[in-house]
């Protein structure tokens, strides 16, 4: 199973890293055989590889974290980054249609901060995943990880909340 997670994490990661750069090509081509080559061979990358690969990731992730009982600090904040690439690979999607219109452009900010933010991005869930580093939650959130902590949080920051009933 772990094996099967890190090698969706490779394929997802490497897909990210490559959409960008995929996405820069834009800016050569007019309408015409080189620009549905590279519209196909952009939504390949993201539909056909990147996509299933985040599922997967995902998915084994998931199944690894009630096999291994991993319920720490560090774990915690690795997903909120896995959320946050995940994100991030919904704004490469966004990104693929707009960008094969007559008037799609994407420009060398867009290229840099799309790849920058994904590399950041992995690379911090390396390290996290390596170093495993001590996070003590009582220090910021010490009522919040007790049963109908985060209820009492949301009262506390939020007020009463009531979801109307039909």
């Amino acid at each position: 199973m772990k094996f099967v997670h890190l090698a969706a994490i490779a394929l997802w990661s490497g897909g990210l890293i490559v959409l960008p750069f995929l996405f820069w090509q834009r800016r050569k081509l007019e309408a015409g055989l080189d620009l549905d080559r590279l519209h196909r061979v952009a939504r390949f990358v993201y539909v056909e590889m990147t996509s299933p690969a985040a599922f997967v990731a995902i998915a084994s992730g998931t199944a690894l974290i009630f096999l291994q009982t991993t319920f720490v600090e560090w774990f915690s904040l690795k997903m909120l980054l896995v959320g946050a690439m995940a994100m991030l690979h919904v704004v490469a999607g966004l990104i693929l249609p707009s960008l094969f219109s007559p008037k799609g452009q994407f420009g060398r900010f867009s290229y840099v901060a799309l790849t920058s933010a994904y590399i950041v991005l992995i690379t911090a869930i390396i390290w996290v995943v390596l170093a495993k580093p001590h996070i003590d939650s009582n220090k910021f959130a010490a009522h919040l990880f007790e049963p109908g902590g985060l209820g009492r949080w949301l009262h506390q920051s939020f007020g009463e909340i009531r979801i109307p009933t039909p």
